[in-house]
């Protein structure tokens, strides 16, 4: 069970490149699938019961409470299930990682998925409560968006709430094991923290080299090595991601969205984000609005 809901696709879901499961009776499965290869990023979360699991070369025994990260691509073993196990699964593609790094209120939460090794925590009875209460939040509203086709701004929050627990977390878990970054992992952290911050007004890949002090060429290099994306790419996914949420504020004009963004006039705008979402800026405002009637 645990594999099939790791490596689930995670296209066309309520939040594109995420997913949730609260699993309340863990059902057996046969021994070949108790060997697999994640291709997802998966966070667990123990309710209740135990069971043990091999990752890389490392066995880690896991009980009530405990919070353990499988990064994409590692190798994993189910040994042993004990007792009535009860855990939350929560599933994040490497798109959806890396476009929330982006936000610089929740940058920190993602050091786990540059970093792509398994971190273990065992939480207090209070950390494991709020955690827990988030995870049911999440998922009950992840079900409701399934139900009605739409993304709500509970969502949108809700989300935001359970990133933001997880960064206090590993803050106070795994904050010291910063240090041990690599140079290249340095990098990608430093130009995603200055993304966050300039990309409305820095649309170049330039700027930001050039604010690390390093060639642009080895900038996208090394950006494409760790995250699987360009520079390049990366800067439009963040103004693609903005545009959308100011766009479906029908108190902003167009032409300020288009000013926010940094864009020198609405025509520039318009060829912009119709060239990577194949609808003109009006177009999109509309069919938001639709849905909005459609609740």
């Amino acid at each position: 069970m645990i594999k099939n809901l790791i490596n689930t696709k995670l296209e066309n879901r309520p939040i594109d490149g995420f997913d949730i499961h609260l699993i309340k009776k863990y059902e057996d499965i046969s021994s070949e699938e108790d060997e697999f290869r994640s291709e997802n990023l998966a966070i667990l979360l123990i309710r209740s019961g135990s069971f043990k699991l091999k990752l890389e070369e490392v066995i880690q025994d896991l009980s009530a409470r405990d919070l353990i990260i499988i990064p994409k691509d590692s190798d994993c073993n189910i040994l042993e299930i004990h007792e009535k196990l009860q855990l939350y699964l929560v599933t994040f593609s490497s798109e959806f990682a890396v476009k929330n790094c982006l936000k610089k209120e929740l940058i920190d939460s993602f050091y786990f998925f540059i970093r792509k090794e398994t971190m273990k925590a065992s939480l207090d009875e209070n950390e494991y409560s709020v955690l827990s209460l988030i995870y049911r939040l999440v998922y009950y509203v992840n079900r409701g968006a399934y139900r009605e086709g739409w993304e709500s701004e509970l969502h949108r929050i809700s989300l935001h709430l359970f990133l933001y627990e997880l960064k206090l977390i590993y803050t106070k878990y795994f904050g010291n094991s910063m240090i041990n970054f690599t140079r290249k992992e340095n990098i990608v952290m430093e130009f995603l923290t200055i993304l966050s911050i300039h990309y409305k007004k820095q649309h170049h890949v330039q700027f930001y080299a050039g604010a690390l002090f390093i060639h642009p060429i080895y900038l996208n290099r090394v950006v494409k090595e760790i995250t699987g994306k360009s520079v390049k790419l990366l800067i439009i996914e963040a103004l693609i991601s903005e545009a959308k949420i100011l766009l479906e504020d029908v108190q902003i004009s167009l032409l300020e969205v288009a000013e926010e963004m940094g864009f020198e006039n609405l025509s520039v705008f318009r060829i912009f984000f119709k060239k990577y979402t194949s609808l003109s800026p009006s177009e999109y405002r509309s069919n938001s609005f639709e849905k909005f009637k459609g609740r």
